[in-house]
């Protein structure tokens, strides 16, 4: 106060949320995104339909990819998003059930909070609990060797059921696994890294998705410049080149007056010269093929044509990324400076049927899966669900732990961290309680997206963990509690700790949280909307209720 007036220190626009309010806030956005996802879980999880501002459409159940594509204008909810992104870098898969079980964790906190229970006691709670249940996870973990067939199929089979992949899941998750175990390199300590540098996925339309194959080297979908250059090569010097054949243009705007017909004939001989000193480079370094990044002259194409070179323009980065590895070359960004030890060998055919090239270094590095699917939005899902099951076999193959899916392992490490909340002093112990039941939201999704009765097969399964059976899981088929291990329906451990970890750390962050200042509305876009005020609850969420 000066003068018995109020100091102002923040701007008209500027908005603040303090204490309760910023904590239910900050809950209530982060628990929206966890429930625009839930109903994506498992096996029978259903799709969102996703139509972005450009009118494209993407049809998924994906959670990474939903959170992505949403329209989310909240800080807070960002956070969650996170969580999402994180959990898919780091494991590959399961991202549905970290940001499922981050918002419960927020939703069990919240009961704490309104019992007066302060927000670091929670939050060490919950740390406690997350670094226990890691331990439990590995405890439970079964150990794999890299060439157990059979074991990986099934992780392939699990990461794929409920998605768009999953009709043709057992022809799909033998590729995939042949794909890791051809890409995977014994070190010299005996553990096991798979190079999925040297894995590539092309897809194409028209045909089902059971027709898909795994091929040696690199399939590139694209055409011949000239019709008359030839298309097979037992023997090749391959060139790999980020430099355009065509004629320099320079770096400013010019103007040239011609004052006769001979000036012109001129300028038109000194540029066919410029191509002609290009293609003899070419020549002279031995190349048969050159791909290139960039665009071909069409009279570059006509001598290269004359020479026999096989030439392919516009070639995407990442597939030129791909042949450097499956020829074991280097790209070349400058003509000029191009000599005979830039090529390197390789084996080229094409695919007339496909209208495909198969590219195959000397020493077979690299393998590519052909996908195929009846429409754009068919095999776009399907190289989802694919992506995901080849990320987490590959986790498998080198982490070398696996776990019963289901809800088994949820339903384990509660029934365990409620025996270990006991040993917890103080109001800590009601944190690590939360936990527990917070990760057995897991199955009760489960069997909500099948149409079961949760309560029921909950009580069935907490009874069954009780009586000893620690891979007693949810088989949503049937409605049974089993054996999920025994029945095919295996998880990565790796990705079940990921899950945990990135969950907690995902509701600690929200939950420390007590005074939010925002220069303008609380959104991250900065416009204009209204909905951004705490009142809102979700705030700035601005595209979810539209999206979902």
């Amino acid at each position: 106060m000066q003068q018995g007036q109020p100091m102002v220190i923040m701007g008209d626009d500027a908005q603040r949320v303090k204490d309760k309010d910023a904590q239910e806030y900050n809950i209530s956005a982060a628990r929206g995104v966890a429930e625009a996802v839930r109903s994506t879980l498992g096996p029978k999880g259903m799709d969102k339909m996703l139509v972005d501002s450009m009118g494209d459409v993407t049809i998924t159940n994906d959670g990474v990819t939903i959170l992505q594509t949403m329209d989310i204008d909240n800080p807070t909810a960002e956070m969650i998003v996170e969580v999402a992104e994180t959990q898919e870098d780091e494991a590959g898969d399961g991202t549905t059930s970290a940001v499922a079980i981050a918002g419960e964790l927020l939703k069990n906190a919240e009961d704490l909070l309104e019992q007066d229970i302060h927000p670091t006691a929670v939050i060490k709670g919950f740390n406690l609990a997350s670094e226990y249940a890691r331990e439990q996870v590995d405890e439970l973990a079964t150990e794999i060797d890299a060439e157990d067939t059979a074991t990986l199929k099934s992780v392939a089979e699990t990461s794929m059921t409920g998605k768009g992949a999953e009709l043709e899941k057992e022809v799909l998750a033998d590729l995939i696994v042949r794909a890791i175990q051809g890409v995977t390199v014994e070190a010299d300590d005996g553990s096991h890294v798979v190079d999925l540098a040297n894995l590539n996925i092309e897809t194409r339309t028209g045909r089902s998705a059971s027709e898909s194959r795994l091929v040696s080297g690199a399939v590139i979908d694209k055409d011949p410049v000239h019709d008359d250059m030839p298309t097979d090569f037992e023997d090749a010097n391959v060139l790999l080149l980020n430099d355009a054949i065509e004629v320099e243009e320079a770096d400013v705007d010019t103007a040239v007056n011609v004052e006769s017909p001979d000036q012109l004939q001129r300028f038109l001989d000194q540029e066919e010269e410029q191509l002609r000193e290009k293609v003899d480079q070419i020549v002279e370094s031995g190349a048969d093929v050159v791909f290139c990044q960039k665009g071909i002259d069409d009279l570059a194409q006509h001598y290269l044509a004359k020479e026999g070179i096989l030439a392919v323009r516009r070639t995407k980065k990442s597939d030129m990324t791909f042949l450097k590895n499956v020829l074991d070359s280097v790209i070349v960004t400058d003509i000029d400076s191009l000599s005979s030890e830039d090529v390197a060998p390789g084996t080229v055919q094409r695919d007339t049927a496909e209208e495909l090239f198969h590219v195959e270094g000397p020493d077979a590095h690299g393998a590519t899966l052909l996908l195929y699917g009846s429409t754009e939005h068919v095999v776009d899902e399907l190289e989802r669900g694919v992506n995901d099951a080849i990320d987490v076999v590959a986790t498998t193959v080198s982490d070398g732990r696996t776990l019963p899916g289901g809800g088994a392992i949820e339903v384990e490490l509660a029934r365990r961290l409620r025996d270990y909340a006991d040993s917890v002093s103080g109001r800590e112990q009601l944190a690590v309680e939360a936990f527990a039941d917070s990760l057995e939201l897991i199955p009760r999704v489960l069997a909500e997206n099948a149409g079961l009765d949760s309560i029921d097969l909950l009580v069935d399964l907490r009874a069954a963990h009780d009586a000893g059976d620690e891979n007693a899981g949810l088989n949503v088929f049937s409605g049974e509690v089993e054996d999920t291990f025994d029945a095919g329906v295996v998880e990565t451990a790796h990705a079940k700790e990921q899950a945990i970890a990135s969950a907690a750390e995902a509701a600690n962050l929200v939950l420390k949280i007590d005074d939010i200042i925002s220069a303008g509305d609380l959104s991250t876009s900065g416009g204009d909307d209204e909905g951004g005020a705490p009142g809102g609850g979700m705030g700035g969420m601005g595209g979810m209720g539209g999206a979902m």
